[in-house]
Order: C-alpha cells, then structure tokens, then sequence
C-alpha cells in the first residue's frame, strides 16, 4: 500500500467516522418524535424538523466550557477524547465491502483488536466521573467501571463463537467463510453480543451510570459546551460500531444479492437496521435498577455464552 492510498483510506474512515454517528443521531431525533408522539424534534428548519441535528450542535458550540474548581483539571479535558477516539481506530479495521478496498487496514487479528480497543472507551466516563470532584459523577464513574467487567465476558465468549466456527479472527476471514446457515446457528451469541454491547455503550434500558433521575448525569454531569458534545459523539459512534460489528459478524456483512458490487450497501443497511432497533430499545424499554443489571448479565447472558460456544465446539467436531 502506497503513502497516498494509505491517506486517502484514513480520510475516508475519518469522513465516515463524523458523519454516520450524526445520521444515527438524526435518526434518533425522528424515530423517538414519532414513536413518542413529540412535536419539538419536527420543527427546526421547517420540513420534518431537518435541521435538528444542526441547532443543536450550534447549541453546544454557545455553551461556556466550564471546569469544576476542584477538579484534575488536565484529566477533566482529556477524557471526552479518550472516550471518542477509540471508535475511530475500530472503524478503520472493519470490512465494509468485499475487496480489501473497502477497509482501512486489514488487521489479521482483527476480532481481537477491535473489542481489545472499544473496552477502552470506558476509560473516559471513568477519568470524566474522577475527575470531575463531583460525588455523582464518581457514581456514575463507578457504575461504568462494573458494568464493563459484567458485560464484557459475554461479549468476549459470543464473539470467539463466531472465531472458532469461521476458523480465524480476522474479519475479512470470518466474512469470507460466512455461510447463511450461520445465522441460525449462531443467533444466541448475536443476540449475547448486541445486547453486552448496548450495556457497554450505556444505552437504555442498561443506562444505569448516567440515570439522570438519579445521579443527575452520571460521569458527564460536569460537562457543558463542546465537550459534552464528544460524549454524545463518542455515544453514537459506540451504536455504529456495534451495528456494524454485529452485521459482519453475526449477519454476513456485505453479503447479499449483488454482493460484488453493492456490498458496501448492504453491510450499510444491516448496520442502520440494528441502530433502528437500537433506538426502538430506548423508547420501549424502561431502566433496569443498578441489581437487575448486574443479575442479568451474570445469570442470563454468560450461560447462553457458554451454550454458544459450547453449541459450536459441537457443531464444528461433527461437520470436520
């Protein structure tokens, strides 16, 4: 790979790093306004409310950056990035189409790479919820930091599943070797999968960290301006990469009628499919308290992990 082709694919996954969370983030604006009967989101710029997403990153952008007296100043301003710039380097490592033109890097341990690197997004609620001298925050912080350690597991057994069928960790290797049988065979580590990876993401009904009816907003209650805006950034990457994620490995990517040419399309439609559910999720489901969290990832969700793999160990020994 040549110095300018490696630039223009870090341009290209940079470019679709800022504007797929804020399609997804629009999406959200009208799937809750309809579903929830609410008029606010369908008024700015006239037509079906389009602009939004617009007036509110203007307002964002006229917030005063306020930092806590007495909080670690340094680690205060550090941690929206820490929390952000972790989606950027997975997304530059999953396959979108079926050439090796359509990834950033092919990366041969890929599946490791890419849930090693979101476990780290976590690290900035944590250093925000530190940081910010605020016992809520911390609450929050803590909240994050448990959740995580719950949640992971699972996530980690569901996707070595899908490794151990395909035969490798790469993602370019497990779509080439992708069958649609797979998609039965495989849907309870699909559904483990999604459903740690919106807990990691904090999202309803696991937004336990940042109850805003109870610790005010969690990690980010500090936040204003700018800066808060990269956690909500750094919130609807999180849904891109998991919908992505669970479409190459769960759903066959951009496998489909056409699949040479549209690929890319169809690993695009699995992807803003799953965020639909994603935000359906939120509207139906209440928060779950901090007990029923925990109880379900630990009695729930790591037994039918462990059914997967073992369904796979099975599977894999018969058909060899």
């Amino acid at each position: 790979m040549s110095a300018w082709e490696a630039l223009l694919r870090c341009v290209v996954v940079l470019v679709g790093f800022l504007v797929f969370p804020l399609v997804i983030g629009q999406m959200e604006h009208k799937v809750m306004g309809h579903m929830q009967g609410r008029l606010g989101p369908m008024y700015a710029g006239g037509f079906h409310g389009w602009a939004q997403l617009v007036a509110d990153g203007v307002k964002f952008a006229q917030k005063e950056d306020i930092v806590p007296a007495d909080a670690d100043r340094k680690v205060f301003q550090l941690a929206p990035a820490v929390a952000l710039l972790p989606y950027l380097l997975v997304l530059i490592a999953i396959p979108v189409g079926p050439s090796d033109s359509w990834v950033g890097q092919i990366v041969d341990a890929g599946l490791f790479y890419v849930l090693a690197v979101m476990g780290v997004g976590v690290l900035g609620s944590l250093m925000g919820g530190w940081a910010s001298a605020n016992k809520y925050s911390l609450l929050g912080a803590l909240r994050s930091a448990a959740q995580l350690m719950a949640y992971e597991l699972p996530m980690l057994i569901a996707g070595a599943s899908v490794a151990m069928a395909a035969g490798t960790v790469s993602l370019a290797g497990i779509l080439g070797g992708f069958h649609w049988w797979w998609i039965p065979w495989q849907i309870i580590g699909g559904f483990v999968f999604f459903t740690a990876g919106l807990a990691e993401l904090q999202r309803p009904p696991f937004d336990m960290p940042v109850a805003d009816s109870e610790i005010i907003f969690g990690a980010y209650t500090e936040y204003t301006g700018l800066r808060f805006a990269m956690f909500l950034l750094a919130e609807y990457a999180g849904i891109l990469v998991l919908c992505l994620l669970t479409s190459v490995l769960f759903l066959g990517g951009w496998h489909g009628p056409l699949a040479g040419s549209l690929g890319w399309l169809w690993t695009l439609l699995k992807t803003f499919a799953l965020a639909f559910v994603v935000i359906w999720l939120r509207v139906t489901y209440p928060r779950l308290r901090e007990d029923q969290l925990m109880r379900f990832a630990w009695t729930v969700l790591i037994p039918l992990s462990l059914l997967q793999l073992a369904l796979t160990g099975i599977v894999k020994v018969v058909i060899s």
